[in-house]
């Protein structure tokens, strides 16, 4: 009855201690020989840090994280449009976390060997491919080894060889036409730390937010993200997360953002190393289960990464396969009933945030009515406006603050599946 996950990302690994946590046998099965704590910074919303505080790991997360206190948006010009409080701070029962996505991933893997074992995690092994039937799936391995499970659930992110196995002619991941450089740099914190910045427009954007608490001397190490818009003909279209960059390539184009609270240029030169890649997506799939398998994460919905919400909704994906492997046991129909509650959320979200409805569509706003300048936001853009399309987007994906803080736990304490 043991459930096979592909996969030892932030999703695999959320639903290993799921599953471990309500008493189902699994194994995850990982390509990469040795984990290591790849990549930058990412920020956990409230309703996924909620699902980490129910696993036990809050000590751990206030360890490698800061508790986000602020999100605000500002022109290219560094003027103020709109800024509002996150986590606590905002009324939410949870705090939410900024955290670099290696250290996030390597302390869930820490967790779960501590608590299930270490050969829970298979690591060395490529998933190649899966069959289904009736008696549930075999996960094909790249070594020619078959292992049999009851259910299987593909974790294996943007490129899964088992999404790819279910839409053969998809082809590669939809490039938008932007380019992200990402990188930690010492700096000053700005607004007394814990705070995000958005600035710029569409075409030329910085995003910025410390991953550590200010030291003695008012310094975090701060994440940022760069981003610029390009012809869709241009070349930059491989996806890699170690791919090393030429920050002449684009600080160029930051030359002059230099404001009384952040120094852009300085930020970019500051960094040991900074990495490349374009912000790429997958259209909506109309289906994610076959059989006794399903799809998870970035292997179900890959988003742009413009509403802080990819990481959190994998963790998310995790507990409601929990949930519902307690309502209908370790069968097929856990996996349609997880399906039937995920996937129009996900669609809503990718959708929104192709379209420029998550948060940050207000710089383009602002940017095609006054190009960023303007002594008052208000006349510019009222602030109920603002306001409202705050909140619209929480809504969207799940975390508008008095529906989260009055929903009951995805997991109720204690509950196991029968054995």
């Amino acid at each position: 009855m043991t459930v096979l996950i592909a996969g030892a990302g932030i999703a695999g690994l959320s639903l290993g201690l799921t599953l471990y946590q309500i008493g189902v046998p699994f194994r995850i099965y990982e390509a990469t020989a040795v984990l290591r704590p790849m990549g930058v910074g990412i920020n956990l919303q409230p309703n996924a840090v909620r699902e980490l505080l129910d696993m036990g790991l809050e000590a751990e997360l206030d360890r490698i994280g800061v508790r986000t206190r602020q999100l605000g948006f500002y022109s290219k010009l560094g003027k103020t449009i709109w800024e509002e409080p996150r986590g606590i701070w905002a009324g939410y029962a949870w705090p939410q976390y900024s955290v670099h996505r290696g250290a996030l991933q390597m302390m869930l893997y820490e967790a779960l060997i501590a608590r299930a074992g270490a050969d829970c995690v298979v690591t060395g092994v490529r998933v190649t491919g899966f069959e289904t039937g009736p008696e549930g799936a075999i996960l094909i391995l790249s070594d020619g080894r078959r292992v049999e499970g009851r259910l299987l659930i593909a974790a294996d992110g943007i490129h899964s060889a088992l999404r790819a196995q279910m839409y053969p002619d998809e082809g590669e991941p939809i490039w938008n036409g932007r380019v992200l450089w990402r990188a930690t740099t010492r700096a000053p914190a700005y607004f007394g730390g814990g705070a995000m910045a958005m600035i710029g427009h569409d075409d030329l954007r910085l995003v910025s937010y410390p991953i550590s608490d200010p030291d003695s001397d008012g310094m975090v190490e701060m994440n940022w993200i760069a981003e610029k818009r390009f012809p869709l003909d241009a070349a930059w279209k491989k996806e890699d997360w170690n791919r090393a960059a030429d920050i002449g390539d684009f600080l160029p184009d930051f030359a002059d953002w230099r404001f009384d609270w952040i120094d852009v240029p300085a930020l970019i030169k500051g960094a040991e190393v900074v990495y490349e890649y374009p912000m790429v997506d997958r259209d909506p799939l109309p289906r994610w289960t076959d059989g006794s398998v399903t799809l998870m994460g970035d292997a179900a919905h890959p988003t742009y990464p413009v509403g802080s919400n990819g990481a959190s909704q994998a963790i998310l994906d995790a507990r409601i396969i929990g949930a519902r492997l307690l309502e209908h046991g370790i069968t097929p129909r856990t996996l349609e009933a997880y399906e039937a509650d995920v996937r129009p959320v996900t669609t809503a979200v990718g959708q929104a945030n192709r379209a420029g409805g998550g948060p940050d569509g207000v710089l383009q706003r602002v940017e095609d009515l006054c190009g960023g300048d303007f002594d008052d936001i208000d006349t510019v853009i009222p602030h109920a406006d603002l306001a409202a399309h705050a909140a619209r987007y929480k809504s969207i994906a799940g975390f508008s603050i008095d529906e989260l803080n009055a929903r009951p736990r995805t997991i109720a304490e204690g509950a196991r599946i029968p054995a």
